[in-house]
């Protein structure tokens, strides 16, 4: 049961609290990578690229749709619930897609997949515990800080993938198992860190220093978060940008796999340079967080958003040139990382900047949902897409995509 913290301990809780999300959050980074950095080549390869796209926009739509119970627990419990659930649903996901290579059934491995999602809808949602207590001076830089240390997991959990194949294979884990046996383990590590100490709650002790523990029926009603979104043209603005960066850099970066092992071959050779790519993508999401989060309180919300959507389109212009050019391929997909990051950190903030403590987290979970949702939809439309068309048409609409977004900015400022 969560204390009562009195104000003068707020900033030590917040610190423990930051200290706690900061090794969660690298150890669901770790996980996340390590599965989604293979996922695209596993569905590939056992029912073709359309499959590769779909399998994508599982996790995607995992994510979003376990982010609902997941914000239904935080909203009557507080964060630790919810946490917990998101990265339980992680680890069952990974090992039903574990025993979905075993047994070959493709409709076993997006069940896993989907619910191999919930450890991000868990990574999403720790950005703002970040936040609970954090001084209005500071809510972006604490929010940056989480989705910067993700980079600790994120850029290693790609390259453990071969590593994790070649340990597990001679135990009689199948070929592309092995990463997903270790996120089972890493999800499982950080679920069990949140439910043991991630206490007194953050958001429960937030609620109370503002007197606001005795929560009216439109703190726990999805229709009070829509109206409260529609409502303000600030939070519309935050909710489109975290939807619409997260929807291109979903719909190119889970096809990237593909696109690359339509000219490398040999599984070896192939592990190891998607493995490079997609950390350098991972690095540019979140090794920037903190600037991002500085440029977000220093210059404001909606110029750095713009930032998001040159960089969006500049990485898509490049990555669709690039052919068999790894190393502009590369470039291209960290440009895509950075410019995703712009949109979250600076979308998120002024999201939840926007909008009364008490909706707060309803409002959250509802940007998550629409963001995935969107996001699954580009994935799966991707695989199509580079199935009939390639990986260079997909990456001329994934940049297409973002100009709606720069006329909403615009027109808001």
């Amino acid at each position: 049961m969560s204390s009562v913290i009195d104000a003068p301990d707020i900033p030590v809780l917040q610190r423990r609290t930051l200290g706690l999300l900061v090794s969660t959050q690298a150890l669901g980074g770790l996980g996340v990578a390590s599965g989604v950095s293979i996922g695209a080549l596993l569905a590939a390869d056992m029912a073709g690229p359309t499959a590769a796209g779909l399998s994508g926009s599982s996790a995607v739509i995992g994510a979003a749709l376990i982010a609902i119970p997941a914000t239904r627990l935080m909203r009557t419990g507080g964060r630790r619930p919810g946490l917990v659930f998101a990265y339980s649903a992680g680890v069952l996901g990974s090992l039903l897609v574990v025993a979905a290579v075993s047994l070959r059934l493709v409709p076993l491995l997006f069940v896993g997949t989907f619910l191999f999602g919930g450890a991000s809808a868990a990574n999403l949602q720790s950005r703002y515990a970040a936040v609970d207590l954090a001084d209005s001076d500071r809510r972006a830089r604490h929010l940056s800080l989480v989705v910067w240390v993700t980079t600790l997991g994120a850029v290693a959990g790609p390259n453990l993938a071969p590593f994790a194949d070649r340990v597990t294979m001679p135990w009689g884990a199948p070929e592309y198992a092995g990463p997903y046996l270790f996120s089972a383990a890493v999800f499982a590590l950080g679920a069990v860190a949140l439910f043991v100490l991630l206490r007194p709650d953050p958001l429960l002790t937030a609620r109370r220093s503002i007197a606001e523990s005795d929560l009216s029926e439109k703190s726990t009603s999805w229709k009070s978060a829509f109206a409260t979104v529609r409502a303000s043209a600030a939070a519309r603005l935050g909710v489109s940008a975290v939807a619409v960066g997260h929807v291109v850099m979903v719909g190119v970066m889970s096809m990237t796999p593909v696109h690359i092992g339509d000219y490398v071959h040999a599984h070896g050779d192939l592990l190891r340079i998607v493995g490079l790519v997609i950390s350098i993508h991972i690095t540019g999401m979140y090794a920037l967080s903190p600037v991002i989060g500085w440029a977000t309180d220093r210059f404001g919300r909606k110029p750095v958003i713009l930032a998001g959507v040159v960089l969006l389109a500049s990485a898509c212009a490049l990555s669709g040139t690039a052919g068999e050019d790894t190393v502009r391929l590369a470039i291209g997909m960290g440009l895509l990382g950075v410019g995703w990051g712009c949109t979250m950190v600076a979308g998120s903030t002024l999201l939840s900047e926007s909008v009364p403590v008490v909706e707060r987290s309803g409002v959250q979970g509802l940007s998550d949902v629409i963001m995935g949702v969107s996001a699954a939809g580009a994935g799966a439309l991707a695989g199509v897409v580079v199935d009939l068309f390639g990986f260079a048409t997909l990456s001329i609409l994934a940049g297409i995509a973002v100009v709606p977004l720069a006329a909403l900015t615009l027109r808001r400022s």
